[in-house]
C-alpha cells in the first residue's frame, strides 16, 4: 500500500468565501499573538482551513508578492523568499517558491 503525499501548498482562491474569511482572521490572530503555544495552534488552525496538514511547530504564509499569487505555503521552504520581516509582528512578508523564481521581490 502506498501513502498519499501531503500537499505542501494550497490555493487561497479555491477556498470558499467563508473559509477565506476564517483563514484571514486566524492569520491575523497569529500575527499579533505573543504566546508561542497559541501562535503554533493558530498556525495549525489556519493550515487546516486551507486543507494542509502540517506538523506542530510548522508555519504557513500566504504569498505576499505584488502579483497577488494565491499560494499558501511553507515559508521555511528553501526556495521561498523573505520580502520583509516585521519585528513587531510574527508574520513577515514572504514570496512562495514559484513567485520567487519568476519575479524576485524586495521591500
Amino acid at each position: 500500500m502506498t501513502h498519499a503525499f501531503a500537499r505542501s501548498e494550497a490555493d487561497y482562491n479555491r477556498l470558499d468565501p467563508a473559509d477565506q474569511q476564517r483563514f484571514d482572521h486566524v492569520m491575523e490572530l497569529a500575527d499579533g499573538n505573543r504566546d508561542n503555544g497559541e501562535y503554533l495552534a493558530l498556525m495549525l488552525a489556519a493550515a487546516a482551513i486551507a486543507g494542509l496538514r502540517i506538523p506542530y511547530g510548522a508555519h504557513i504564509r500566504k504569498c505576499a508578492c505584488s502579483c497577488t499569487c494565491p499560494a499558501i505555503f511553507d515559508p521555511e521552504h528553501p526556495d521561498a523568499h523573505v520580502i520583509e520581516d516585521e519585528p513587531s509582528y510574527n508574520l513577515g512578508r514572504h514570496q512562495c517558491p514559484g513567485c520567487a523564481d519568476e519575479h524576485y521581490e524586495t521591500a
